[in-house]
């Protein structure tokens, strides 16, 4: 994985409000085992920025179709 390739969230990271199979792009990587990932809400507001490992996230592979789903009222937290 490289910056700038997008990923998927391989499970939930309840105190950002962030679900599994949410879309996150990586912004930077920290050698081999870690990388910043900045997730976003549709209008390009940050959502979180977070250091994950690569289990943690997987690059979208295939046919796949984005979902947007509704954060309610998730503070934002970078």
């Amino acid at each position: 994985m490289k910056e700038l390739d997008t990923v998927v969230l391989t499970h939930d990271i309840e105190k950002h409000g962030l679900k599994e199979g949410d879309v996150g792009a990586i912004v930077h990587v920290h050698g081999e085992e870690a990388f910043e990932v900045e997730f976003v809400t549709a209008q390009g507001e940050t959502v979180a920025v977070l250091t994950l490992s690569e289990a943690d996230i997987r690059l979208i592979e295939g046919r796949k179709i984005l979902h947007v789903r509704d954060m309610g009222e998730t503070s934002v937290h970078i």
